[in-house]
């Protein structure tokens, strides 16, 4: 039976939990969580607090989302859970051979070509139509204000905008990059933490986009701007390719994991491999958090997983096998009988044909959000649409230029995606929402914070705390700094390439929201590897 004091066992933990009752926002940025905790205030719900926490976000932590990106969001509201998949195929004009006579043999990871169209302003504008409350323009005119009065930059931000300002000044000296340029950097560096940064561009386009519900984005002005840039430099996106395109609701997809029912999104995005993962290791037995079995089981299921993931996931209409093959219970122990006492190299089964930001915010009334968007990488694919502040995603880097793959190019098509919210319910109940950012790091750090927390009693902000580990690639592993080298070392005589990374910048950066069946109190928390922070009511 489920018990909301079981997962509040007390650890070790760098933060405390916050808690509240009337509503709470947890983010990676202290300002936008105080943004959507203000609309809460104004008699808002958690969606427009979600909604308004992430146009904050495009302007707090521009390094990490854009106008320009996706957004994927899970939805708890009246009684049931709700998926939302805003992410923008490839261009109608760009095909393999298209890329391939510019001189490619893999798809580029700046630039022009890999953009996909964007779909961030059309899932504010559908969450709101939907769910919200409050209008659009007041939602979004935090964001607004910021842009246009400025802030000052937090350390984290800084940091990572420092880091791709240096690779971009080296590396992006086509004359299409200029405008990134004019944009972050206006004094030819990046911005330092606790300076000021404003951007006017960023609040034009945020008006425009409230006060036309997107529309400006797809069908009018600022469509025209991104197509007429396009055509200047040789890009693949036009204006139609931006009309044509409309969010998605979807069915969310769940395994039952001992007792909870752990959601993600479907594909195209790569919640499945924690899934897969998850269903994996149900029936083993892990008691102890600081086994090195532990540690080895985890990361075996997640290598055979993601095999299984990089092959067969792409645009849901495209895929070649069956979620429900993937998910069964057939499946998971066919491919947990694979896990032995020593590592893997990681081969997909063979089955029947068939630079990111989170948030999480609930209300007092029981809605919740669990939603993240990007821009894919840090400020993306370098391409900015001048006068806009529009840093365009480069999301199509995802996709092969392989024709046999299942993840090839084609026009249209939706490619492999990265970004992933979470959910946690308990007998169709609903505990909350969590997410992780950090790219291919997602499904593991989903895997081992939600493991953390039902397998180990961890409380929520102890399971975010938790020392993690990433696989790399084969049988390469690598660790945060202030793991424990005692396990380091033993996972490495089980077979495990083990590397130590320098700092945590790698593994991810998650907040999360749980309530109390028994009384609705929410208890939430967020990753100290971020300058994040909860704001309650």
């Amino acid at each position: 039976m489920y018990n909301f004091d079981s997962l509040y066992y007390p650890y070790a933990s760098q933060r405390v939990v916050t808690y509240a009752r009337k509503g709470i926002v947890a983010t990676s940025q202290p300002l936008a969580a105080q943004v959507g905790l203000d609309m809460l205030k104004k008699g808002g719900n958690a969606i427009d607090a979600a909604i308004a926490t992430a146009a904050a976000l495009v302007v707090l932590e521009p390094q990490s989302n854009s106008f320009g990106g996706d957004t994927f969001a899970l939805v708890w509201v009246d009684g049931r859970l709700h998926g939302l998949n805003s992410s923008g195929p490839a261009p109608r004009r760009i095909s393999i051979e298209a890329v391939r006579s510019l001189g490619y043999e893999n798809m580029p990871t700046s630039g022009l070509i890999p953009v996909t169209v964007p779909g961030t302003p059309a899932a504010w504008a559908a969450l709101s139509e939907k769910f919200g409350r409050l209008p659009l323009t007041e939602v979004l005119q935090p964001a607004i204000e910021y842009a246009e009065q400025g802030f000052p930059i937090s350390p984290f931000v800084a940091k990572a905008w420092k880091i791709k300002f240096d690779i971009f000044i080296e590396d992006h000296k086509a004359k299409e990059f200029e405008p990134w340029f004019h944009t972050f950097a206006p004094k030819g560096r990046a911005p330092r933490g606790g300076e000021m940064w404003r951007s006017p561009d960023h609040a034009k386009t945020m008006r425009s986009i409230a006060e036309t519900k997107a529309d400006s984005f797809y069908r009018g002005d600022l469509a025209e701007k991104i197509d007429a840039y396009f055509k200047q430099y040789g890009g693949f996106l036009t204006k139609e390719d931006l009309s044509e395109f409309q969010p998605e609701w979807v069915d969310p997809i769940k395994v039952t994991y001992k007792g909870y029912e752990i959601w993600e999104l479907p594909p195209n995005g790569q919640g499945l491999v924690a899934l897969m993962a998850l269903n994996m290791l149900k029936d083993f037995q892990l008691t102890d958090i600081h086994a090195v079995d532990t540690y080895h089981n985890q990361i075996e299921a997640i290598k055979l997983a993601f095999a299984d993931g990089l092959k067969y996931i792409t645009d849901p209409y495209k895929m070649k096998v069956s979620v429900e093959d993937l998910l069964s219970d057939a499946y998971a122990q066919q491919r947990s009988r694979l896990i032995t006492e020593t590592a893997l190299h990681p081969e997909p089964g063979q089955l029947q044909q068939g630079g990111t930001v989170y948030l999480a915010a609930a209300d007092g009334e029981g809605n919740m959000v669990s939603l993240i968007q990007s821009h894919s990488g840090d400020f993306g694919s370098g391409i900015v649409i001048p006068g806009t502040g529009i840093c365009m995603q480069h999301r199509g880097s995802g996709f092969s230029l392989d024709p046999s793959h299942h993840n090839h190019l084609e026009p249209g098509k939706r490619t492999y995606h990265t970004i992933i919210p979470g959910f946690i319910t308990y007998q169709n109940q609903p505990v909350g929402p969590f997410g992780i950012t950090g790219g291919m790091t997602q499904p593991q750090s989903h895997v081992q914070v939600v493991m953390n927390m039902i397998d180990f009693h961890l409380n929520p902000q102890a399971a975010l705390d938790k020392p993690r580990w990433r696989w790399v690639k084969d049988k390469t592993i690598e660790l945060e700094p202030q793991f424990p080298d005692h396990i380091a070392q033993a996972l490495a005589r089980k077979g495990h390439d083990v590397r130590k990374a320098v700092d945590s910048y790698e593994f991810g950066r998650g907040q999360m929201i749980l309530k109390d069946l028994h009384t609705g109190v929410l208890a939430a928390s967020t990753d100290p590897r971020v300058d994040g922070a909860v704001a309650a009511w």
